[in-house]
């Protein structure tokens, strides 16, 4: 018996590698050009740990973020949902709806219609080095 050369299993791994790039080539070619997407909030957040939003069995947001752990790498973000114009109004919910943690939160005014107020909890802050004393 004698054995062809080059029709092992390297000739059917080139053929389907041709047939990829073929395949994806063609895709290439017929691909529509979308506008580059609009900018976000101007700020990255990570995934949420815990979120918060109004309900009428949930507690109040300052009774939740009682019952939050306590990690310096967690940030507090409150979404205020207001209409254009409506910024100092929401500044003062934020405020009255959590007035010890409203100080160091990064809030974020949206125009979208939804709730009047949200919070997320996520690990989006980087901890402070802290400074070490050497005698």
């Amino acid at each position: 018996m004698i054995a062809r050369v080059g029709s092992g299993w390297q000739t059917v791994l080139a053929d389907l590698a041709l047939i990829l790039f073929m395949v994806t080539a063609s895709a290439v070619s017929q691909a529509q050009d979308d506008p580059p997407p609009e900018p976000s909030g101007g700020f990255a957040m990570a995934e949420p740990v815990a979120v918060w939003r109004p309900s009428p069995a949930a507690p109040t947001l300052a009774q939740w973020l009682s019952t939050q752990p306590s990690d310096p790498r967690i940030r507090l973000t409150l979404f205020v949902h207001a209409p254009s114009g409506g910024e100092a109004a929401a500044l003062r919910l934020t405020a009255g709806a959590a007035p010890d943690a409203a100080a160091s939160a990064r809030i974020v005014i949206d125009r979208e219609p939804g709730p009047p107020l949200e919070a997320i909890l996520a690990y989006d802050q980087t901890p402070q080095p802290t400074r070490s004393t050497t005698p």
